[in-house]
């Protein structure tokens, strides 16, 4: 078995890499193998993986656990072969005892010794080929993948500085062989990566100097003695200065010296490497330019679509390819008897349509076509920089809905006025003509958004799967349970918040329980699930939306982060949502953008530097699906923490309608968030169809702090309501008295 950590860490059996398993298990094997052979106190071990104020209470636990696992790994490689490495328990800690031959590091520790013992005894030659040897062992940064996620350690950075100190040993003796021209850009490069070392610097300017660029040697003392001022206050060291001078005077000693032998002591001779070093830490590279974000141009990026593209001009002058948003709108009159026809019917269609045209105008849009009592509106065909056009075509969708719902109940409500509406987004052909300010639009999405209206009931708005993903942050939907018009939007968040839509007056005492449990987790500070369940028609997605709206408006801030889970989606989808919301990403950012949101959320939340990397590791690929995924159990490790985090710093509610629809593994999540016993104040809410106590019977049972809520048909009069959830409630605070007793 052979281990490797001069690079990302490898475990090798007869040729095959070893699972190992997860970030922590490895970074404990890394850890120790740094110490091979070396009694590791298990307080250390702790202090390695975790920092001192972000260890978890179970961590020793945790540590036991990798032990035992580690050593289930070893002894199922080793096979029983002899000189297999064992995990030995060891007081007061660990050791893992291995053959030094089987560690690269010591393999090149053992090279390096022998190459420094043949420079000593005047064999250059065989120096550098050892050292050369001892250098090509490495593929990366000393165990890259750790570092990556957030290890740092004291014993990284030496292995690493060891590294450079050895290639300052090859360069010397290469040097003393004459070989400049070799090793030049070589030199070049490490220099520009390590420009305070004094010894690479020397070792570059003779090599320039040999090279015959004498003016490009004192440019570079010039650099290097400007950068130990300017940051340290220091002056390069007497060897250095040395160095200068001689390359200033032409020294002779500087030349290569035609017999055999090594080359004269002033060479590289008197750069001992003695002088202090800055020490270089182990960290993944940062972004170029702009602190390390993304620099984005001035102008804006061009709109783009739901599938990335932008929009680009066709052979035709007149004509392009657009991304735009559909609104298809139809106004029906039901009069009653002998009161409205003819004229009078044909008069109120007029108003209807100049009612839709204000309301479209007036968020952006512009009425294509108009049949009958159907109209077709289109936003994003104006402005090239309208990149919101989804939002406003769903919002202006909702003020024609209002608008004609505020008339229902006057005159016009009178003749029996309803509208149906269905939005869209997709790509179209817009032909512009001089004779009319309106373009000739050619596209499916048109000719399959009007068969639509036919499937939405009157007064509501219905959207495609697209047009709600791309305004889930700014618009509140509930399954519609249509596959034809998926999702129905309730309203913009914005008009809940200030108390729009109307809750059922049988719902207001469950909507107080959940704000009384919610109130008591923020005083608490405990997590605390809540499951809304009753069947289709309910109001659990209504009662969502109105406690969503109480929380808002509470004088203590609150933050409330709401997401739907689809048929369709994913594992990772719900997730994904609720993390990008709190994170500030909308919907159609590119993924530059919503990475740097997230960097910028996650370093702001978390106080260790090695903690927020091992975060965004596993955080990122949820905005950024280019990225390669990390393992799903480490994902949700990370999901967990992440919002746990977030709630020591502010009061948080998560709102997941339709739990009832998501796979094993989102419940799992949802679960897990109130699972943990960390003191925080997050409040859980979900609502699910009977279904899901189908397939979870001990759901949230075995939480000490959960509470469940059932919500019955809507001909249940309000004194049912009030009598039977609040013992519900109580059910769940003497689950929590129990549950808090046996621990």
């Amino acid at each position: 078995m052979e281990f490797r950590v001069l690079g990302s860490m490898e475990v090798v059996h007869d040729g095959d890499q070893v699972r190992l398993g997860g970030s922590q298990r490895r970074a404990m094997l890394g850890f120790l193998l740094l110490q091979a052979n070396r009694t590791v106190a298990a307080s250390r071990l702790l202090n390695a993986l975790w920092d001192e104020d972000e260890a978890p209470r179970t961590a020793r636990k945790i540590l036991q656990n990798a032990v035992h696992a580690l050593r289930g790994v070893l002894a199922s490689a080793s096979d029983g072969s002899s000189g297999a490495a064992r995990l030995l328990t060891r007081s007061p800690g660990y050791m893992l005892q291995v053959a030094p031959e089987r560690i690269d590091l010591h393999v090149f520790q053992k090279w390096v010794a022998q190459a420094r013992e043949k420079k000593a005894q005047g064999a250059p030659e065989e120096a550098a080929e050892l050292l050369r040897d001892a250098l090509a062992l490495w593929r990366g940064p000393a165990l890259a993948d750790l570092v990556e996620v957030g290890f740092e350690w004291p014993e990284l950075v030496t292995v690493q500085n060891s590294r450079l100190d050895v290639l300052e040993d090859y360069f010397d003796t290469q040097l003393t062989l004459g070989r400049h021209h070799t090793v030049l850009a070589e030199l070049e490069t490490t220099v520009q990566a390590e420009p305070l070392r004094e010894r690479l610097c020397g070792q570059l300017m003779l090599a320039l100097y040999r090279c015959g660029r004498q003016a490009d040697a004192l440019s570079t003392y010039s650099r290097v003695r400007n950068l130990l001022v300017e940051d340290l206050g220091l002056v390069p060291g007497q060897p250095l200065q040395r160095l200068q001078q001689a390359i200033l005077t032409q020294d002779p000693a500087l030349s290569l010296r035609t017999g055999p032998g090594p080359v004269a002591g002033l060479t590289v001779a008197g750069l001992t490497g003695d002088q202090p070093r800055k020490a270089v830490a182990v960290s993944a590279p940062a972004a170029a330019g702009n602190g390390g974000r993304a620099a984005r141009p001035a102008a804006g990026p061009a709109p783009r679509g739901p599938e990335g593209r932008s929009p680009d001009a066709t052979a035709d002058r007149g004509t392009e390819r657009r991304w735009v948003s559909v609104v298809a709108l139809r106004t029906q009159f039901v009069p009653p008897p002998g009161e409205v026809s003819g004229e009078g019917l044909e008069d109120l269609l007029d108003d209807a349509a100049s009612v839709v045209g204000e309301q479209i105008a007036r968020f952006g849009g512009t009425v294509t076509a108009s049949l009958g009592s159907v109209s077709l509106a289109l936003f994003g065909i104006g402005s090239s920089a309208a990149e919101d056009h989804v939002r406003q075509a769903v919002s202006a969708a909702l003020a024609v809905r209002d608008t004609f719902g505020s008339r229902s109940a006057s005159a016009a409500g009178a003749a029996g006025l309803t509208v149906h509406a269905y939005v869209d987004t997709g790509e179209v052909l817009l032909r512009h003509s001089t004779k009319s300010d309106v373009p000739i639009v050619i596209g499916t999405v048109l000719d399959e958004s009007q068969p639509m209206l036919f499937d939405v009931p009157a007064g509501e708005v219905r959207v495609s799967d697209a047009v709600r993903r791309l305004t889930e942050d700014a618009v509140a939907y509930r399954s519609s349970g249509s596959t034809a018009a998926p999702w129905q939007a309730i309203g913009t968040r914005q008009v809940l918040a200030r108390g729009g839509g109307v809750l059922a007056a049988d719902q207001s005492s469950e909507a107080d329980v959940l704000c009384a449990l919610a109130e008591r987790t923020r005083h608490r500070s405990v997590p605390h699930l809540v499951t809304v369940v009753g069947g289709a028609g309910t109001g659990k997605s209504r009662l969502l939306g109105e406690f969503a709206r109480r929380m808002a408006g509470q004088p203590v801030p609150v933050r409330v982060l709401s997401a739907a889970v689809a048929p369709d989606d994913g594992p990772a989808r719900v997730q994904a949502r609720l993390f990008s919301l709190y994170c500030g990403v909308r919907p159609g950012d590119d993924t530059l953008t919503a990475r740097a949101a997230v960097t910028r959320r996650t370093e702001a939340l978390v106080r260790s530097e090695r903690t927020a990397r091992w975060l965004l590791s596993r955080l990122l690929p949820l905005v950024d699906p280019a990225l390669a995924p990390a393992p799903a159990d480490e994902v949700l490790d990370a999901w967990h923490e992440f919002f746990h985090r977030a709630a020591r710093g502010e009061p948080l509610v998560l709102c997941v309608d339709d739990l009832h629809r998501a796979g094993d593994a989102v419940i799992d999540a949802i679960a897990g968030l109130a699972g943990n016993t960390a003191p925080v104040p997050l409040f859980v809410v979900a609502t699910a169809r009977p279904e899901l106590l189908l397939r979870r019977p001990a759901w949230s049972g075995g939480l000490a702090h959960a509470t469940t809520v059932t919500l019955g048909p809507s001909e249940r009069t309000g004194t049912e309501r009030s009598m039977g959830i609040p013992v519900a409630a109580a059910r769940g605070e003497h689950a929590q008295r129990v549950g808090g007793q046996g621990r």
